[in-house]
């Protein structure tokens, strides 16, 4: 199998029903629809079985005690079997030919083990861009380069191989339920690239609730995590503005962990720090 999409799932049975018609209309039936139920209390598990009574599409479905997407996504990788894993959250569906597309364009890779996979990009609709209003060729560029080399702005719709994601498993932190996919997706791009193509094969919503929506609460309820993410981004092959951006949003949250300021300090680059540490008091005083 080509493909398994990818489903974490809290509470939000609901809106599941728009994302498995967009699977069921895919063109090309080259997938599985796995699904992970991250501790939800309402009906999702039954909604979940009625579509398995209509044989579809192939499915699978597993229930964690809640622990986070991030968790949610380990546990996906071991019950894949598609070739590569597409995460495609539950308020969010695909358009008609992302699966035709995605299999068209990774014959162009499939045979090179220098690519972590594809990507494509995801809309508010078919024709508006979330991020960079622009068209592109086929760029051939790890995560890294994409975001800061070439300026692409934006979600992407990131199809990885199955056996990587495997290889870079996200950390678990006990009491913490949220970490960044970009901790997956910088960290991969030290040694692979991707496939980026401009078109617009997700379709997505940022609805409240929603990771995107809560962003600062949650990641200050989750501080180790954020601050694992800024201080490894802080040391990446990336410019020095953004290794301050990074410097400063660990300060930013450092406030929220319970670690001594030395181990803090240490985990950081001091000299950035002198800049970043400062600038940070500005958002304690804004966000207090």
């Amino acid at each position: 199998m080509l493909l398994t999409i990818f489903t974490p799932t809290y509470n939000r049975g609901y809106l599941l029903q728009r994302l498995y018609e967009s699977l069921c209309q895919q063109k090309v039936q080259n997938f599985e629809w796995v699904i992970v139920d991250d501790g939800s209390s309402d009906d999702t598990q039954n909604i979940v079985e009625e579509f398995q009574k209509h044989g579809n599409i192939p499915m699978h479905y597993h229930k964690q005690a809640n622990a986070g997407k991030h968790i949610a996504i380990n546990q996906g990788a071991l019950i894949a079997e598609g070739k590569l894993f597409f995460i495609v959250d539950s308020d969010d569906y695909l358009t008609e030919d992302a699966t035709a597309i995605i299999a068209d364009k990774y014959k162009l890779i499939e045979n090179n083990e220098s690519y972590a996979g594809l990507s494509g990009r995801i809309g508010y609709s078919k024709t508006q861009y979330i991020g960079s209003q622009n068209t592109y060729e086929d760029i051939h560029a790890n995560a890294l380069d994409f975001r800061f080399r070439m300026k692409i702005q934006g979600d992407m719709a990131e199809i990885i191989r199955t056996d990587i994601l495997r290889e870079y498993p996200f950390p678990s932190i006990d009491g913490e339920r949220f970490c960044t996919e970009g901790v997956l997706w910088y960290n991969v791009a030290l040694k692979y690239k991707f496939l980026w193509f401009s078109d617009i094969i997700y379709i997505a919503e940022y609805l409240e609730g929603g990771l995107t929506y809560n962003n600062f609460k949650i990641r200050k309820n989750s501080p180790e995590y954020t601050l694992l993410f800024y201080s490894d981004f802080s040391r990446m092959p990336i410019p020095l503005l953004q290794k301050i951006k990074a410097n400063i949003n660990y300060w930013r949250f450092a406030r929220f962990s319970k670690r001594t300021f030395l181990n803090k300090w240490k985990e950081v680059n001091p000299l950035l720090s002198l800049i970043g540490f400062p600038v940070s008091l500005y958002f304690f005083i804004k966000e207090s």
